[in-house]
């Protein structure tokens, strides 16, 4: 490295000896002025610039428009930009030459020098010094003491800082914690990109893992393949690369060729490659940069810019009719912008001979809105614009997938109110919802975790539990006893790690002891072997609990959460089971009623229906046999008063509302055993199970509660009467019933939320917590999860519990005071109907007596 920065150093000076040399004295300059047979109006500009380059064919046309478009819109200009294009041949020597030959020729009031390297550049600047002629550099970046003639047209300090911070910031975006910095050795540049991301970076705790530097004079591409490899053996597979298009080119072909922009990897380039991406080898791009992420310089549209952009794709198809028309850069936009600022300020000054000096100061001092935006220059540095573009290499093309700036951070869309910025994470956030899909190298849209060597996570599962969570099975025929884990928890986790945006590996371990196939432990002993991060996470039916996570860290809970419990069908034959829906008083009550009804019906149809005389038998018959026979509604007998009609229709009524309600509660008991807890013998629940601290609450008694593991043993001890009943998590209940629900059903407990249901354990602080979280809940919305649990818990009664407090006294047999109103209804009824009807007939035997009535009655 110092033997290169030796040479640099020879070669700048040989430079400057060759420069002065050549570079005439004042009286030859007075003479070559005075000699010029030229028009006072006439303002003399040079151009320098590499004709063979798609940077300078763009460039170059835009000059040409742009002096074009001036003079058409200001036609009262009295001066005119006279232009001399030089072609540098891409050669740093040449173009001096030929600024030296410019200057010696031609009365130049200003030079543009464009795509210059760094060194060039400051000489060209030190020759424009000594002739007192504007030199301004385009897409090069100075030294801070910029000699007095000196302009910068590329990125300022302002805008290298951040370009820095975006940068970092989308690093943070992703969570990647270490990055490799590849830059460009460039001597005699100034640019500050370098120092800014070292603190940008460092500010959003991001290591720089390796940082190495590549001339683009002295490497060749087997120095570059040396530094690629080493680099390539390290883990990090994040690179942030800083360098001019020209030497991207070498790397990124390179980087291809030992396998280096395949899945897995991340390429960040900076503004100094992506601003001339479209200038660079199609065939590069298309081959070797596939998945690069890069910042440019963001360019706002306008009516204007479109307007343009669409003349100067005719102008570069009719100059370059075999070429492929590029697309239009934003350097091509300020090549623009920057003839239309020397046109200005010649035309400012309307002098028949325009003083160096003056014209700079005039150049400097112009402020207007160009098709780069606003246009205006600090210290001799053109202002560059504070926001970014995140750009994605895809094909021959380029996918814009965001926006940053200083004010919003990291937007999919400019001015969003929606934004990351460095203190967002994907723990609360995907980077997808907030940026457009980034297609990565090796053409995955899959977010690259950014090392190389990914280290699976360590995932305890229980052996002891119930098989339809979490089973594990050594296949004993193989040699290495083959591992296969099943069961309803892990496939939901399998399904959570499905769908995330980036690459989770894992594997299985069995918690058990040294001799592989017995438990080592309860859950609470797994759970503490995950805080003692001998394992790094926990899955199975882990229940959520407060003291556990004051160690460790939970997802959201993927089961219901709660207890149930599992109770038998009462099958036992009771002969009066078919009384216990009501109780006795409403049982009495009925009857009453029932006499009561028919005894009002027969003294009302008595007098004018023959169907309700003959024999004290057949009468007293008739009132208990018309009355009943309303249960069935299979009365024949023709009422002719309108009074007993009236009397049977409310009585009807009260009939189809207890016999309705009598079936309702008749086939809820035949159904559900109603259980008092506090009164049972024996209740069973599962070995290592949180259920006992939840009884606590319900003032049980621990010495009654038997422990089991499996749902068979549930069920034996159910059908010995060992138990009552099972009292346990509902996710156990779901189990249980998706075998036995022809015999068992369930009763719901009252207090639903007194366990917090299973979750994934991981350590504390564990990024994936959220991002599983969020897997959970997406699970959950798509119904997802709901599948899942059919395909182990194939039944829907195990869900449909009834929601019942088996703390309460039996609630199903009804009372008087269930039917109070209704009753009151059909007594006032009954009353009322037979009070009229006697007022009617007294009223009738009165007038009968005197002779005043016929003697035939008539019906009412």
């Amino acid at each position: 490295m110092e033997i290169t920065r030796k040479k640099q150093q020879a070669l700048f000076l040989s430079l400057i000896l060759l420069i002065i040399h050549l570079y005439p004295s004042s009286s030859e300059l007075e003479k070559v002025k005075n000699n010029t047979s030229l028009n006072s109006d006439e303002v003399h500009v040079g151009i320098i610039l590499d004709m063979r380059s798609w940077t300078g064919k763009i460039t170059n046309s835009c000059i040409s428009m742009a002096i074009a478009d001036f003079y058409a819109v200001n036609t009262h200009c009295k001066t005119r930009l006279i232009l001399h294009s030089r072609d540098s041949q891409g050669d740093p020597f040449h173009a001096l030459t030929t600024a030296s030959n410019l200057i010696q020729n031609v009365d130049l009031q200003a030079i543009i020098c464009i795509g210059m390297t760094p060194t060039g550049a400051q000489i060209l600047a030190d020759l424009g010094s000594r002739a007192k002629i504007p030199i301004i550099s385009l897409f090069t970046t100075l030294p801070n003491s910029l000699t007095s003639y000196s302009i910068q047209i590329d990125q300022d300090d302002e805008g290298s800082q951040s370009q820095a911070r975006g940068i970092s910031d989308f690093i943070s975006v992703f969570k990647w914690k270490e990055v490799i910095l590849i830059h460009e050795d460039n001597t005699w540049g100034n640019d500050n990109t370098i120092p800014y991301l070292f603190d940008s970076l460092h500010d959003n705790d991001i290591d720089i893992a390796r940082r190495i530097s590549i001339s683009l004079a002295s490497s060749t591409d087997d120095q570059i393949i040396e530094k690629l490899s080493m680099l390539k053996s390290l883990d990090t597979k994040v690179f942030v690369v800083h360098m001019s298009h020209a030497l991207a080119s070498h790397l990124f072909l390179n980087a291809k060729k030992l396998g280096m922009m395949s899945k897995g990897y991340v390429w960040i380039a900076t503004a100094a490659t992506m601003n001339f991406l479209h200038s660079m080898d199609s065939l590069v791009v298309d081959s070797s940069m596939q998945g690069v992420v890069g910042f440019r310089r963001y360019v706002p549209t306008s009516k204007e810019l479109h307007n343009f952009t669409l003349r100067w794709r005719r102008e570069m198809y009719l100059n370059n009719p075999n070429a492929e028309v590029s697309e239009l850069d934003a350097y091509g936009i300020l090549a623009y912008d920057t003839v239309w600022a020397v046109a200005k300020a010649s035309e400012k000054l309307k002098t028949g001979q325009v003083s160096d000096e003056i014209l700079y100061k005039q150049i400097v001092n112009n402020r207007f809105r160009g098709l780069s935006g606003d246009f205006q220059f600090v210290n001799g540095k053109l202002t560059s614009s504070r926001e970014f573009e995140i750009v994605n290499v895809i094909g021959k093309t380029i996918k814009r997938v965001g926006f940053w700036n200083p004010t919003t951070g990291i937007t999919k869309e400019m001015n969003s109110s929606v934004f990351i910025n460095k203190m967002d994470t994907i723990s609360s956030t995907s980077p997808n919802d907030e940026l457009e899909v980034i297609i990565w190298p090796g053409g995955s849209a899959a977010i690259p975790v950014g090392v190389g060597k990914i280290n699976k996570l360590r995932i305890g599962v229980p052996v002891n539990g119930l098989k339809q969570f979490v089973s594990v099975v050594w296949d004993p025929q193989s040699i290495n006893a083959t591992l296969t884990v099943e069961g309803f928890c892990i496939d939901v986790f399998k399904a959570a790690i499905d769908t995330l945006t980036f690459e989770v590996p894992y594997e299985f371990i069995p918690f058990v002891d040294a001799g592989g196939r017995v438990a080592a432990g309860s859950y609470s002993d797994l759970i503490d072997q995950v805080y003692f991060q001998k394992f790094d996470a926990a899955v199975g039916d882990t229940t959520i609990t407060a003291n556990r996570s004051v160690y460790v860290d939970f997802t959201l809970p993927y089961t219901d959460m709660g207890i149930g419990m599992i109770v038998p069908i009462d099958q036992n034959n009771n002969m009066w089971i078919f009384l216990k829906p009501l109780k006795p008083n409403l049982w009495l009550t009925i009857a009453a009623l029932f006499v009561l009804t028919g005894f009002v019906v027969w003294i009302i149809e008595r007098p004018v229906n023959d169907e309700f005389q003959g024999s004290r038998a057949h009468q007293f018959g008739m009132i208990f046999w018309y009355s009943f026979s309303t249960l069935v509604f299979s009365q024949r007998e023709k009422l002719f008063s309108n009074l007993s009609k009236f009397v049977v229709i409310v009585w009807v009524f009260v009939v189809l509302i207890l016999s309705s309600s009598y079936t309702a509660t008749l086939a809820s008991m035949l159904t559900i055993q109603q259980i008092k807890l506090a009164s049972m013998d024996n209740i069973g629940s599962q070995l290592g199970s949180v259920v006992p601290g939840a009884l606590s609450n319900l003032n049980f008694k621990d010495s009654r509660l038997k422990k089991y593991n499996t749902v068979e043993e549930y069920a034996s001890a159910l059908s010995k009467g060992s138990i009552s009943a099972i009292v346990d998590e509902i996710p156990y209940v779901k189990a249980f019933l998706s075998k036995y629900s022809a015999h068992y059903t369930t009763a719901a407990a009252k207090y639903t939320t007194s366990t917090n249901g299973f979750g994934f354990v991981f350590q504390k602080g564990s990024p994936l917590v959220h991002d599983i979280s969020r897997a959970i809940a997406r699970l959950r919305e798509e119904g997802n999860l709901a599948k899942i649990e059919n395909v182990w818990f194939n039944t829907q009664q195990s869900s449909n519990f009834m929601h019942e407090d088996f703390t309460s006294s039996n609630p199903s047999s009804l009372s008087l005071a269930n039917f109070g109103g209704l009753f009151l209804i059909t007594g006032i009824s009954s009353t009322l109907a037979l009070v009229i009807f006697l007022v009617t007939s007294i009223y009738k035997r009165t007038f009968w007596r005197t002779g005043e009535l016929n003697k035939t009655v008539l019906p009412l």
